[in-house]
């Protein structure tokens, strides 16, 4: 399991350091870090991210970044890497998309599930997603004196993917690599229950009506801000239509040669 890390306003910051894989080694720790945007720091957070990261790789849209720009870490060096490319609303923050899937969706929790899952779907299907994610792992590959960063917005969607990729890349046994992705939903609860709260003031639904509507509200919007087993299955699930198997990504999709997969493990194993 990935370690929470404690910082003032990265509440979803973990490292992956002590993970165990199936060949009895464990992921180094101190190496390997993902998390949340980091537009909102305390000058503590920040003096120590200096000491502990060499490299950011910033997943999100341009439209996130120019929402909410990421704050300067001095000394690291810095790659946007965009999985997605467009408005997708419940994966991307924007502001238009979520207001326009919370519309359609704030009532409607089995399609907002159904929604989230084929968003998953799409970081196995789509190539641009995955030709990103080979990029992110190329740039691992690279010598680093400290630890490389990666995140998204909340650190649960396209982070959460990048570390289940690497994580089994390097040998981390699948039911742990999905275990460990679940555990968002502990570190982001507070997070969760002021957004659901938020955006349903936004939408005009007070207690009351929220009573009335038997909960579907907070159903919807713990499936469209939480982590479930089923998205991180939907992915898994794609992976096995689109290239038969999780290694067929890693050959044919990701573009890592064998040398590249030793470099890797060589890099963040011990």
């Amino acid at each position: 399991m990935s370690t929470l890390l404690a910082y003032d306003q990265l509440h979803n910051i973990r490292d992956l350091g002590g993970e165990q894989t199936m060949d009895g080694r464990k992921i180094v720790s101190g190496r390997l870090i993902r998390c949340g945007h980091l537009a909102e720091l305390s000058e503590e957070d920040r003096t120590k991210l200096t000491t502990l990261v060499d490299t950011i790789v910033d997943l999100r849209t341009a439209g996130e970044r120019g929402e909410k720009p990421d704050l300067v870490i001095e000394g690291t060096a810095y790659h946007h890497i965009p999985v997605m490319d467009s408005l997708t609303a419940g994966i991307t923050r924007e502001e238009e998309a979520d207001q326009n899937v919370f519309t359609r969706l704030l009532l409607k929790p089995k399609e907002a599930k159904e929604y989230m899952c084929e968003m998953y779907r799409t970081f196995a299907r789509n190539d641009q997603a995955i030709s990103q994610y080979s990029k992110f792992l190329q740039l691992l590959m690279e010598p680093h004196a400290r630890a490389v960063l990666w995140h998204c917005t909340a650190g649960k969607d396209r982070a959460g993917i990048g570390a289940a990729i690497l994580e089994e890349i390097l040998g981390v046994p699948r039911e742990a690599v999905i275990a460990d992705y679940l555990t968002t939903n502990i570190y982001l609860q507070t997070d969760i229950a002021f957004l659901t709260e938020f955006v349903k003031e936004q939408a005009g639904i007070d207690k009351e009506q929220a009573e009335d509507s038997n909960g579907l509200a907070d159903e919807s919007l713990k499936y469209l801000f939480g982590a479930e087993r089923e998205y991180i299955e939907a992915f898994y699930e794609e992976v096995d239509e689109k290239y038969g198997n999780f290694e067929g990504l890693v050959r044919n999709g990701l573009q890592l040669s064998p040398e590249n997969i030793d470099r890797l493990k060589k890099l963040y194993l011990e």
